[in-house]
């Protein structure tokens, strides 16, 4: 299980990823394979985002 530190640098580097990825996504034609593929990385990374600070709460509260 990771650490409470390994998390927060985690979900600093997945906010940034993210970040990146929702600027990205405004250069790309739309329903292009690589609109498609941002579109499901983006989903992903909101995905693993949320189970991370779902990990962090349960740290907090024990």
């Amino acid at each position: 299980m990771p650490t409470k530190l390994e998390l927060k640098e985690a979900k600093m580097s997945l906010t940034s990823l993210l970040s990146k990825c929702d600027k990205a996504i405004l250069k790309l034609e739309k329903k292009s394979s690589q609109h498609t593929l941002m579109v499901r990385r983006i989903k992903a990374l909101n995905i693993s985002l949320q189970l991370i600070e779902s990990e962090l709460q349960k740290n907090i509260s024990a």
